[in-house]
């Protein structure tokens, strides 16, 4: 896909030189004389094979008014906003300014991807300026000389992984997409996961009743996630078998790397995921770790406990997992745990039980009524704390979605809201709702004051 880079900057920094060089013409006009670009000019540019569309913009000027630099100003704040990245030009022979920082500040909170370009490098008098631009907060500048072509090889990586994370960002909706159509037709999307050699791939297999995949004492058998249809008791599943996660400093071979990607995608658009342990090794750091990028992707979680028939000590191995996962993922309580035996077939069913209650809580709404009469009564028992002697308001409480349960909560103060209180709002819900082990969402809000913005009506005179 094509991306759109935005390039930025003081008067008379190079910018359309740059655009000129991008787009391989003198579309621009160029001159010493700063303030010749004033409306904004696009381009298609070609870096080494790499085409993106490219704006010019008018010098940034610290003006709002209606004048004509400030309607310049507004232009560019305009391609900035509709840019995938924004390529700050700074002049690194005249060092940085005031206006260099003050620009650079705004494109912090701007929210679209910054690049730092130091541009007219070409001799030892950038030197200086070039190690002053670290002060802006971009990270590392891009030494480049848009008039003599130097530097355009560091310029191509920047845009070049903004590119790239674009085209995985448009990759990933197409499976969204895809996704939901699984959804609308009613499928039960379930990914089974873990370290390798737990038993992943036998599981799955004893599910369907067939030896549909790979599977031996060998780890690391499985490589690719493989999706697969089945129906349990009228229900349609898609059962995903993925590759084992180790540890990330363990993994160095290319197509394991592959493997983990495609393990992730597999979280990512699964409904449920089965996190399975080898009942003899327990619930280890790497584990732990699988279970919170579970619960971060907003997947409903399932711990299967594999090997069981072999497990001597049953009830401190089951009482060993359950506190790790009470002490490590305390936001998350309730998280429901399953035996069993994947070789032999036990328990097999109660497992599919736990999956489908999972799902459930994933799905559940709670009514708006009922929402506001618990925030009543959580919030008169532990009220938030105050800031600067005044108490901070929880006004209104709704849920905004399911999948996994998001609510959105209006205050008057969100942002002084301390982490440990929402933790005690999220524990008084799973409670208070029955939504044990799912992950749940709250969005603190600011409420508006509906008689903003009025006009305040003149007091009528009294007539004596």
């Amino acid at each position: 896909m094509t991306i759109t880079v935005a390039i930025i900057g003081r008067p008379n920094v190079g910018k359309s030189t740059l655009f000129n060089r991008l787009v391989g013409q003198r579309l621009a006009l160029v001159d010493d004389t700063p303030g010749v670009t004033r409306d904004r000019r696009e381009g298609q540019a070609n870096l080494f094979g790499l085409e993106f569309r490219v704006i010019d913009t008018a010098g940034l000027e610290e003006i709002f008014d209606a004048s004509l630099e400030g309607r310049m100003r507004a232009q560019t704040e305009r391609a900035v906003a509709e840019a995938d990245l924004a390529l700050l030009v700074i002049d690194a022979r005249a060092g940085i300014t005031a206006l260099d920082e003050h620009f650079a500040r705004w494109l912090r909170r701007s929210g679209t991807p910054v690049a730092l370009v130091a541009n007219k490098c070409e001799g030892r008098e950038a030197e200086a300026g070039l190690s002053d631009a670290y002060s802006l907060g971009l990270g590392q500048a891009i030494p480049i000389s848009a008039e003599h072509g130097l530097g355009m090889s560091d310029l191509y990586d920047a845009v070049a992984a903004v590119a790239g994370a674009a085209e995985q960002a448009a990759a990933s909706e197409s499976e969204a997409a895809e996704a939901e159509e699984t959804e609308a037709e009613g499928v039960l999307q379930l990914a089974v996961v873990g370290r390798p050699n737990v038993g992943k791939s036998t599981l799955i297999n004893k599910l369907i009743g067939e030896e549909r995949l790979l599977t031996g004492p060998e780890a690391g058998i499985t490589r690719d996630a493989i999706a697969v249809e089945w129906t349990y008791r009228g229900r349609p599943l898609r059962l995903v078998d993925t590759a084992g996660l180790r540890r990330k400093a363990r993994v160095v071979q290319k197509i394991e790397k592959l493997s983990t990607q495609d393990t992730l995608r597999a979280i990512r658009f699964a409904q449920v995921v089965v996190l399975l342990l080898d009942v003899e090794e327990g619930l280890e750091k790497q584990d732990l770790t699988i279970a919170r990028m579970v619960v971060e992707e907003g997947r409903a979680l399932v711990i299967g406990v594999n090997k069981w028939d072999a497990c001597r000590e049953r009830d401190a191995a089951l009482a060993g997992i359950r506190d790790r996962l009470e002490r490590s993922l305390p936001q998350t309580r309730g998280i429901p745990v399953v035996t069993l035996s994947a070789l032999q077939g036990h328990n097999i069913d109660a497992l599919l039980a736990a999956v489908f209650r999972a799902y459930d809580v994933w799905n559940r709404r709670v009514p708006t009524a009922d929402l506001n009469r618990w925030l009543e009564a959580v919030t008169a028992s532990h009220p938030p704390p105050a800031v600067n002697g005044r108490r901070v308001r929880l006004k209104y409480m709704t849920q905004a979605k399911t999948r996994p349960p998001t609510f959105a909560i209006f205050v008057s103060k969100p942002q002084e809201l301390p982490t440990s209180y929402l933790r005690y709002l999220e524990n008084g819900l799973r409670e208070a709702f029955d939504l044990p082990g799912t992950p749940i969402r709250i969005n603190f809000r600011k409420g508006e004051n509906p008689y903003a913005g009025r006009k305040k009506k003149p007091a009528k005179k009294r007539v004596r």
